[in-house]
């Protein structure tokens, strides 16, 4: 890594020696599961109301009753951890230098935001916002994700598309509508390798992902409106020509640190903080927040790779199960970690995840093992139970947070939902399971993760 600011090292000094030692959460030693709880329910839930918020739209779980997709169907977990492999498998690459890009050891405390060309399986992606695109607008139900910077939607004519619940959205049916001129050098340029081009004289986009599904079309603006709020000239992709994709949203948001994202196209009207609540079970509800309040959060320094600057990263320290601190050597997590809303399972080092699965199977022996599930190794049999006590299990972060998971966050199926990697020198990742019932905060502008307990 190379020589840290003077600034930087202030800002390190500032967070070890005046951050706060919260404990969110609570501190219990064990929690209790309710396994119909790992059901999914047909009736929704309504969100909570965050606290505070500039922009506020509800966030659902794509196969939940919540969703306003008409096929819900759940995958299996078999095939859900199959999908959810390939998309970690890809980002630790891009971190690993493999394909020539930043390796895990460029993520650091910094604020680089120039665009990506890092692209995931959207197969993983499990919550989804409503949005209006166009004038008039017109409801367009998307996935989020925090490892994408463009942002795209089915448009008419599409010649290779999948089918969506809503209608596809017409360029032509808008008055605000306006494809990017090949003339317009500033805004194709910034796409990077994302740029295809030009047909027509207009600048054309490509996003290949990382299971080999892919999207292309005119890189594009219009007016969005998310929930009350309008943002104009929103860039986005209008997408003529997909291959891979087999759900039924009609196009991703992206959330990541690029320049084409979400968050930072809107920085200038909502600023440089967003949040989002992941809820515990499909049959709840959580939400997104643009513009959000950065008070009454645990936070932890915000890392990021000048070479990968999508990704938000923290550093992780130990971890405590049942309210003991695990022996593991600091650097076991000198790889860092990304935060990403898109993976499922936790990605943790060799050594990390060893002392975890063992520590949770010591806290667990009431309960017969069972054999693995997929890349889920530490399981039980939990027949004839309606719930089950479990070790709590805590995150450390650099800076003092502690974030004690939710039982919903410790569990899928009857598993740890946790993954070791193939050594300590890969990245980690923190996936969503773990992310559930907080509000997760990435205040780009401060520098900082936050969470905030029992948010949704």
């Amino acid at each position: 890594m190379a020589s840290v600011p003077k600034l930087l090292l202030l800002l390190l000094l500032f967070w070890s020696c005046h951050s706060l030692v919260a404990h969110v959460g609570g501190d219990r030693s064990y929690r209790v599961l309710s396994l119909d709880s790992l059901k999914s329910d047909a009736v929704c839930s309504e969100p909570k109301v965050p606290l505070s918020g500039a922009a506020t739209v509800p966030l659902h779980h794509r196969h939940g009753p919540c969703s306003p997709l008409t096929t819900k169907k759940m995958p299996t977990l078999e095939e859900m951890l199959r999908r959810d492999q390939l998309r970690a498998a890809y980002i630790q690459r891009k971190f690993s230098g493999g394909d020539g890009k930043g390796g895990a050891g460029d993520v650091q405390q910094s604020d680089a935001t120039v665009p990506t060309t890092l692209g995931t399986s959207l197969n993983t992606l499990e919550y989804l916002i409503t949005v209006g695109i166009g004038s008039p607008a017109v409801t367009q139900t998307v996935l989020i994700d925090t490892g994408s910077d463009v942002s795209w939607v089915q448009c008419k004519p599409c010649s290779q598309c999948h089918s969506q619940a809503n209608p596809l959205f017409d360029p032509s049916s808008s008055s605000t509508y306006y494809p990017f001129s090949c003339s317009s050098a500033a805004t194709c340029a910034q796409l990077g390798q994302e740029g295809n081009g030009c047909s027509s004289s207009q600048c054309q986009y490509i996003v290949t992902y990382g299971d080999g599904s892919s999207t292309t079309g005119t890189y594009s603006s219009d007016t969005l409106a998310l929930g009350s709020n309008t943002v104009r000239n929103f860039q986005f992709g209008c997408s003529h020509v997909e291959s891979g994709f087999d759900d039924q949203t009609d196009g991703l948001m992206g959330l990541g640190g690029g320049a084409q994202s979400l968050v930072s196209q809107t920085a200038g009207t909502f600023g440089r903080a967003f949040s989002y609540c992941l809820p515990p079970t499909p049959s709840s509800s959580g939400f997104l927040t643009l513009g959000a309040g950065t008070s009454g959060f645990v936070k932890t320094p915000m890392l990021r790779s000048s070479q990968v600057p999508t990704f938000y990263g923290a550093r992780l320290q130990t971890i405590r199960v049942g309210g003991r601190q695990l022996i593991i050597p600091t650097s076991a997590f000198s790889a860092g970690a990304i935060m990403d809303s898109g993976t499922v399972i936790t990605r943790l080092p060799r050594t990390a995840y060893s002392a975890l699965s063992s520590a949770f199977k010591a806290g667990m022996k009431q309960y017969p093992r069972a054999p693995p599930s997929g890349i889920l190794d530490t399981c039980f049999d939990f027949s004839g139970q309606s719930s089950v006590t479990i070790p709590s299990v805590a995150l450390v972060f650099s800076g003092g947070a502690v974030v004690n998971l939710d039982a919903n966050g410790i569990i899928l199926g009857s598993c740890l939902a946790f993954a070791g990697n193939s050594d300590d020198g890969s990245l980690g990742i923190i996936g969503n399971v773990q992310q559930r019932t907080f509000e997760v905060l990435y205040d780009v502008g401060g520098g900082a993760v936050g969470f905030r307990a029992g948010a949704c």
